[in-house]
Formats: C-alpha cells, sequence, structure tokens
C-alpha cells in the first residue's frame, strides 16, 4: 500500500469516528493528518521525477558509450589486429617484461620495474624468434 493510499485511509478512520473540529483534540489530529498528505504527495513527486531522472541518466549513458565506441573504434581496431606481443625476463630483478614488435625492431628496452636497459640482437633470421623473447598469445 503506498504513502498516499494509508494516508487516505487514515483520514476515512478519522472522518468515521466524527472527530469534532472545533475542539482542540480534533482540529489538531485533523491538522495532522493534512500534513501526511502534503508529505505523501511531495514523496510521490520526488519518486516520480527520480523514475524520469533515472531513465534520462540512462539514455545519456547509452549515447555516450555510442560516442566512445566511434571516437575510441580506430584504437579497438588497431589493437584488435595481428600484432604480435612478445616477453622477456630482466635478467636483473626477475620482471616479466610485455612489448611489441616496435621495441623488438628498435633492439631495447627499458625494465620498468628496475631501469635496467635490455638489448635485443636481431642478427637472427627473421623466421626465427630470438632466444631470449618469447611471442605472447594475444588477450
Amino acid at each position: 500500500m503506498e504513502i498516499t493510499e494509508r494516508v487516505a485511509y487514515l483520514k476515512g478512520l478519522a472522518e468515521g469516528m466524527e472527530l469534532n473540529t472545533e475542539k482542540r483534540e480534533g482540529k489538531l489530529l485533523s491538522a495532522i493528518l493534512d500534513v501526511l498528505e502534503d508529505i505523501a504527495l511531495e514523496l510521490e513527486d520526488i519518486r516520480d521525477e527520480q523514475a524520469e531522472l533515472a531513465d534520462g541518466l540512462d539514455a545519456v549513458s547509452d549515447d555516450l558509450e555510442d560516442v566512445e565506441d566511434a571516437v575510441f573504434e580506430d584504437e579497438y581496431d588497431e589493437e584488435d589486429e595481428d600484432e604480435d606481443c612478445y616477453a622477456t625476463t630482466c635478467p636483473t630483478c626477475g620482471e616479466t617484461i610485455y612489448f611489441d614488435e616496435s621495441i623488438l625492431e628498435d633492439g631495447e628496452v627499458l625494465c620498468p620495474n628496475c631501469g635496467e636497459k635490455l638489448e635485443f640482437d636481431l642478427s637472427e633470421t627473421e623466421d626465427e624468434e630470438p632466444a631470449d623473447v618469447e611471442p605472447e598469445d594475444q588477450e
């Protein structure tokens, strides 16, 4: 039962009791019931407005998702390309370092953990991977 319905029920009880609104107690109870009715109506309005805001927020969230998809579509496409990911272990700290082919072509990478400079010897044939570098599966 909604609050407005409960207040209406209380008002009906008060009318059924035939409260004398000329006396102080009757005036007080009548005024309390009127205030309860006003509060119940305002709560109902607030709930309606809250539901509208939630619907609007859902719509904005959906629109933002569409905008993000449009703006970042190129980045997602680039990430999805068949670019190999490589990994090696830093001999100084033992940290596994992940990098792409551009870093491999540069021939060196700094360990993000300890700062050690790791160099890669690419003098081997292109069909073979360097011994200390292993290709990683894409996620």
